[in-house]
């Protein structure tokens, strides 16, 4: 799963529509152990919720997670994007599909990566909350320099005393981009910039973007702090940062029967974080949404096309995702009924989730768009069937469904949870430890193996099946959701 803050700016070198495929490798290296794929079974006879729920099973599901570990632990313990580990990965998932009769293509796309290790920012020897800007160079060695505001906006090279050579310029946020301020500043000679933020809060989420980088540090500070950087004799800041160039691919399968112009789409990120295997995030949702795939087959006898997908980039800013929904053309858009999507699903603390698509709980962000909320109920009524309480989560567009929701096309899925804390009410719901995290090991080396919650896999590799399944047999969508047809008329 994406972390909450900071996101990147990708480069499409390609169409994520079109094929780029490479020529696969095997998922090990000369020195490597090898990495076992557990048999595949036949596609089920008959396609139905129920029956391909209890194919999907967990020994199967299981079989792909360990396949994964195995490539990480080949890879220096790594799946991340643009890594060997990754494109193991992709030659593992691409090679069974292909295998099963999918039409697959493993489209390629570029971007950069940022990977911010540290910051440290003091004034006069008293740390401040430094927030540098995505994209910032780092320091190679501490800068310390005397602070000057500028006191207009930093828009203009005119606005930038004399004395700022050799200094911080101090310059408040609002009404042009970081980078030119940024560059104003550079072209005056200072060593570094300090953007105060205009509105109460911490400054996060900002960037610089990837063209045209200033060559000298910027960070940005809360309001409530700029004083007491504007009145410092001397400012002090290291930050240990670094942009790497990325190319990396999508997996985009598709079923060879249904119509091709009503397509129900579902995906999982597949790539890790940088420092660890993400066994948890994401092997469960992408060894379920595979398995899910494997059993029902590259050519059902239902009447929608279906499309998995296996997203690269998710990590550093749903990149995969983003390019990929780009890349489609408004026929390609209304071609698609729906997205289900499905990241961390075996969290070792964790609880069951489903996105809150029709806002109910009024928490954070707004429903998602017509016919979210149906998807929301399917999931709700196969975990009622089990006994099972359900959790809202946040339509917060933390994962690859929010390309999705942005254009206007349904999505819904389920979670296990990832940092936040399990609450008292919540480790009654579904056992597990209240005040500790759903994942202890979120976006860290622990995402092994030993990370997975086998209990909590069984049955949501199950819910990805039925949910699956019926949305493949439904001409006009279990429970409300709009068929192609529909969401067509209504929009013309």
């Amino acid at each position: 799963m994406l972390t909450a803050v900071g996101t990147t700016a990708a480069t499409m070198t390609l169409l994520a529509g079109c094929s780029a495929d490479r020529t696969e490798s095997p998922a090990r290296s000369a020195t490597s152990a090898p990495v076992s794929t557990p048999a595949v079974e036949p596609p089920v006879r008959e396609v139905t919720p129920a029956g391909l729920a209890d194919a999907v099973t967990l020994d199967h599901v299981m079989g792909h997670v360990r396949a994964f570990q195995q490539i990480a632990d080949n890879h220096n313990g790594t799946r991340a994007s643009g890594t060997p580990g990754y494109d193991a990965s992709v030659d593992y998932v691409a090679g069974l599909l292909r295998g099963a009769g999918f039409e697959v293509t493993t489209p390629e796309f570029s971007y950069k990566r940022y990977d911010l290790e540290s910051v440290k920012f003091s004034a006069d020897g008293r740390d401040v909350k430094g927030h540098v800007l995505e994209y910032s160079v780092g320091t190679r060695e501490p800068v310390t320099a005397k602070p000057v505001t500028v006191a207009a906006a930093g828009c203009a090279p005119a606005d930038f005393p004399a004395d700022v050579r050799g200094a911080f310029a101090v310059i408040t946020r609002g009404d042009c981009t970081f980078t030119d301020k940024a560059r104003h500043a550079q072209s005056a000679g200072a060593v570094g910039v300090v953007i105060v933020n205009n509105e109460d809060g911490p400054p996060f989420g900002l960037t610089l973007g990837t063209e045209d980088v200033p060559a000298i540090p910027v960070l940005a500070v809360a309001r409530d702090d700029a004083d007491q950087v504007r009145e410092a004799e001397q400012l002090r800041l290291e930050v240990d940062a670094e942009t790497t160039p990325i190319t990396t691919r999508n997996i985009i399968a598709e079923t060879r029967t249904g119509t091709p112009d009503d397509v129900v789409m579902a995906g999982a990120h597949l790539d890790s974080v940088v420092v660890g295997p993400g066994m948890n995030d994401n092997a469960s949702g992408s060894s379920a949404v595979l398995e899910t795939a494997l059993r029902l087959g590259s050519s059902p006898r239902v009447p929608h096309r279906m499309r998995f997908a296996f997203w690269g980039g998710e990590e550093d800013g749903l990149v995969g995702s983003s390019e990929y929904v780009g890349g489609l053309d408004a026929a390609g858009r209304r071609a698609l009924a729906l997205y289900l999507n499905f990241d961390m699903l075996a969290s070792p603390n964790g609880g069951y989730f489903t996105y809150d698509g029709d806002d109910s709980e009024r928490n954070g962000a707004a429903a998602g768009p017509a016919g979210s909320d149906g998807i929301e109920r399917v999931f709700a009524k196969f975990y009622a069937d089990r006994g099972i309480q359900l959790g809202a989560a946040d339509f917060d567009g933390r994962s690859d469904y929010g390309p999705f929701i942005a254009v206007g096309i349904p999505a819904g899925g389920v979670a296990t949870g990832a940092e936040r804390k399990k609450s008292e009410k919540e480790a009654e719901m579904w056992g597990g430890e209240a005040g500790v995290a759903f994942d202890p090991n979120y976006h860290s080396p622990r995402d092994t193996i030993d990370n997975i919650n086998t209990d909590l896999l069984a049955v949501n590799a199950a819910a990805v099946a039925h949910a699956v399944a019926a949305y493949a047999l439904a001409t006009n969508g279990p429970d409300g959701v709009p068929s192609v047809e529909r969401r067509q008329r209504t929009e013309g």
